[in-house]
């Protein structure tokens, strides 16, 4: 509960400081799927600082695709000569020094992130197992008891994570450089964008992760009737939102008293649905982080590389 709390404190997103950037067609054939993939990623759902309600899986996804094609498209604009030279030049590579720096709260918070997901995994394929059981019995308690004690420490976990990015994220805030040309000022600009996007990214990822369990007075009421009310992924004012991992939460927190009640046969097929929609979602999530880390990682190489240069 503490850490709950503290989410509500550290949770906001930050803005993502729209800017139209235009890349000169000389610099890059592909200039323009640069600036077309930040506009596209700066404008979305998972990069608004309006966006107060738990985002889904899907959505989530999305931003990691896109994130990692923003990579992509930064790789080329990194190993342009002309970008590497300006970069080398001014103030004996401070810029490049920088983005070092702000790489590394980016790898750490990608890595804890795919940690998470990795071990929630793990625990989600415990309780399918244990739920597709012939004979549910009482072990399951155990199973459920674990899930719930690491959705507490992750939570914990995660405030320290939304601490970072927000410490990253001011330091790395846009001011111009009025004694930058023209090509190094856009490339700084769109380095800052790009770690923005990421932090708000990453931010939304945790969040996803650190759900609050729905809770009801009525503590006697069925799972289902506990989750009619709730509109899975809804934003209209008024109803309790859950996304996929809050669904668990929910399904999961009551299953115990069922089990023990005997009367568990339709509790159990509901959260066998919720833990099964959960994998399939954490699943996909897996695949972008690792693409992303992987991103990250030849992003901090290639700077590491212009620095070997000197």
């Amino acid at each position: 509960m503490a850490a709950s709390s503290e989410l509500q404190g550290v949770h906001q997103p930050g803005p993502v400081t729209v800017r139209s950037i235009s890349l000169p067609s000389r610099l890059h054939p592909r200039a323009d799927r640069l600036e077309a993939v930040l506009n596209r990623l700066k404008s979305s759902q998972i990069s608004s600082p309006s966006v107060l309600v738990p985002l889904g899986a899907e959505t989530i996804q999305t931003g990691l695709v896109g994130l990692a094609e923003l990579y992509n498209c930064l790789e080329e604009l990194i190993n342009s000569p002309h970008t590497q030279q300006a970069l080398l030049l001014y103030e004996n590579g401070k810029l490049i020094e920088e983005a070092l720096d702000g790489s590394v709260t980016l790898l750490d918070a990608c890595g804890t992130a795919r940690d998470m997901i990795f071990t929630m995994k793990g625990h989600v394929q415990t309780l399918q197992s244990a739920l597709r059981r012939k004979g549910v019995d009482s072990r399951i308690e155990s199973d459920v008891h674990s899930y719930l004690h690491f959705r507490k420490k992750v939570k914990r976990d995660i405030v320290k994570c939304l601490k970072a990015l927000k410490r990253a994220e001011s330091k790395a805030a846009f001011s111009p450089l009025l004694d930058l040309d023209h090509h190094l000022s856009m490339v700084v600009r769109v380095l800052k964008e790009a770690s923005a996007i990421t932090i708000s990214i990453f931010r939304a990822l945790f969040l996803f992760l650190s759900l609050r369990t729905m809770k009801t007075n009525t503590t006697r009421l069925s799972l289902i009737s506990r989750l009619m009310p709730m509109k899975l992924l809804c934003s209209t004012e008024g109803q309790k939102i859950v996304n996929e991992v809050g669904s668990v939460d929910v399904a999961l927190s009551s299953l115990p008293g069922h089990l023990r009640n005997n009367d568990a046969k339709n509790e159990v097929q509901l959260a066998r649905r919720m833990l099964d929609t959960l994998h399939l979602s954490i699943d996909d999530i897996e695949n972008g982080l690792d693409c992303i880390s992987r991103r990250l990682v030849q992003n901090r190489v290639s700077f590491l590389n212009i620095l070997a240069q000197w």
